[in-house]
């Protein structure tokens, strides 16, 4: 047997990005946040939920509890609402007398929290490593070199951007300075249609699919309606000509969860539950959303499964942590949910919100030490505030 040997040892060093998904190393203008401070009850301590429930009963009216709906059961259990994004947001901006908002989800729901807020009150993220890839895909200082590309190609006084609710809070101030407005998935037809009107084309952040279902299946444009804008590639890919033909300037960007639901998902399922309704999120790709029933938010989703009729069949395209606690509810109602694809899909940055996370959380607030604050610096909020509060006054 050869035995290969170096004099030395080999000198490997960690990128940064590998440092931050390791929950090493800090860079506050990332989705994918930082290390926790303090030592976190272990996951197999029993008196954890008794130990949540002392805690938030000690608390009482002083903290709210906001649950996104992809979060794991046993957080969801102490939210005191759920709901998607936009939702807990207001929700939150809806309670002043709460000192303190834990938001469990990720953290540009937080800030989005936060921006929403009073100044008195404080937006908690349990685990600040809690981030999101597709958010992650554009940051400030790629979404200004594409303002300048537009610029030269002599497109930027026609474009406004849009940009989906899943973006840091300094893509929402880019669009707030810029003229734009934020749009979620539920009313990003209405969000276009106003920007259409404001301008001749739309850059359209940082979610591609979101951006292309709306303007093909909802608008009627066609796909060569739609430019892809690459931030890794020189003048994003595209040529003057492309820009200046294009009425949607799409980034690219995704979901990690909904980017992974296919055709042959949509066509296996259907040959497996013969009679299946497919139920998908806007956020999947084009020819996902082509070949379902139905598509629409996640507040979408629940509402058509509860009007939908006894013994019917459906497969729901989004996060598995939804689509089990859907399959929970309704097969009381004999109604068959099921996961579009065979393969297991939890939003792995969702789900860094445990109960351990949650219990260090609550137990700190109430012994009075503030731990995990997010907070927007008054520049940012201030802009991305204004992009907020016209998708606000959307008709």
């Amino acid at each position: 047997m050869r035995v290969v040997t170096t004099a030395q040892p080999l000198d490997v060093q960690p990128t940064p990005l590998a440092l931050l998904l390791l929950g090493r190393e800090a860079d506050p203008k990332s989705e994918r946040g930082v290390e926790c401070p303090g030592d976190l009850p272990s996951p197999s301590d029993p008196d954890l939920v008794a130990r949540a429930r002392a805690a938030k009963e000690k608390l009482g009216d002083k903290v709210f509890i906001l649950g996104h709906h992809y979060q794991r059961d046993e957080v969801i259990e102490f939210a005191d609402v759920t709901g998607d994004s936009f939702k807990l947001a207001k929700d939150a901006a809806a309670k002043p007398e709460a000192e303190y908002i834990v938001f469990c989800g990720v953290h540009f729901m937080a800030e989005s929290a936060d921006i929403l807020t009073s100044d008195d009150q404080k937006v908690v993220l349990p685990d600040l490593a809690a981030g999101c890839s597709m958010a992650d895909m554009a940051t400030a200082e790629q979404v200004a070199e594409c303002w300048d590309v537009l610029t030269e190609a002599g497109v930027a006084d026609v474009t406004v951007p849009v940009s989906y609710m899943n973006s840091s809070a300094d893509i929402k101030a880019f669009t707030g300075k810029h003229g734009g407005t934020i749009c979620t998935s539920s009313n990003a037809e209405r969000a276009l249609e106003w920007a259409f009107r404001q301008g001749e084309k739309i850059l359209f952040l940082p979610d591609q699919h979101l951006g292309r279902n709306t303007a093909v299946r909802d608008m009627g444009m066609s796909l060569d309606d739609c430019v892809l804008y690459n931030p890794h590639k020189p003048n994003g890919g595209l040529t003057v000509e492309q820009l200046r033909n294009a009425k949607m300037i799409l980034w690219r960007g995704h979901c990690s969860v909904h980017g992974r639901f296919s055709v042959d998902s949509v066509n296996d399922v259907r040959a497996r539950i013969p009679g299946v309704n497919v139920l998908v999120h806007p956020e999947c790709k084009h020819e996902v959303v082509a070949a379902a029933d139905y598509v629409g938010s996640t507040e979408y989703i629940i509402k058509v499964l509860e009007a939908a009729p006894a013994g019917s069949k459906w497969a729901i395209g989004t996060e598995l942590n939804l689509v089990r606690r859907l399959a929970n509810r309704f097969a009381a109602q004999d109604k068959e949910v099921v996961f579009l694809d065979k393969t297991v899909c939890f939003c792995s940055t969702m789900n860094r919100i445990d109960l351990p996370h949650l219990v260090w959380t609550l137990e700190s607030l109430a012994e009075g030490n503030l731990v995990n604050e997010i907070r927007v610096d008054k520049e940012t909020e201030s802009f991305a505030k204004l992009a907020l509060e016209r998708m606000l006054a959307l008709p």
